[in-house]
């Protein structure tokens, strides 16, 4: 059986339907992974929040830090958990809104073009092992789908929008990401 429904949502994730996406333009080739972190609060984790926000129904009023993201429209088709919980807000066929302004190798609007996968984290914090291997995993079912995102199409958020972005920061080891693929028969970046 395949990982993916015939709407690419993937049939291990906990679904969380986010209205913040539109389609692709069309004949869009899939081919690019981009790898964000995010915490809400700020270096809290497990509030929920990150889920709500990608969903529209994050409550502004429940945290000063909050009100500052009131009008602001994001998703990612991805969010995995400190736990390695995989959850999904919008299915790969569809654009996600989670690059912003954007290029890869010239070729702007990543959003486009790309997957977009939240780990939750931080800049400034370092990633739990079981989130390597979930986000190896998903990069394994990701390259089944759309053989183009091969490992040197895998990137950080800030590889896509530098000087404007720095996520997912120093902690985040691209090599571990690596060692972890290759145990698991998974291509990533090393």
């Amino acid at each position: 059986m395949t990982a993916w429904d015939g709407a690419g949502w993937h049939r291990q994730a906990q679904r969380a339907p986010s209205p913040y996406h539109d389609e692709r333009p069309v004949s869009t080739v899939v081919d690019l992974l981009v790898v964000h972190a995010i915490s809400l609060p700020p270096e809290g984790f497990g509030s929920g929040d990150v889920q709500r926000f990608f969903m529209g129904t994050l409550d502004f009023s429940s945290y000063p830090y909050y009100g500052a993201l009131r009008d602001l429209h994001v998703s990612a088709h991805f969010f995995i958990e400190r736990d390695g919980t995989l959850w999904q807000h919008v299915g790969v066929f569809q654009r996600a809104w989670h690059a912003g302004a954007s290029a890869w190798q010239g070729r702007p609007a990543c959003n486009d073009y790309s997957v977009g996968v939240e780990l939750e984290g931080s800049e400034s914090t370092t990633f739990m092992p079981i989130q390597y291997q979930r986000l190896a995993t998903l990069a394994k079912d990701l390259q089944g789908l759309f053989p183009g995102m091969n490992p040197e199409r895998m990137v950080g958020h800030s590889d896509i929008a530098p000087g404007r972005k720095w996520d997912p920061g120093p902690g985040f080891s691209w090599s571990y990401l690596a060692a972890v693929s290759k145990n698991s028969g998974t291509a990533a970046n090393a």
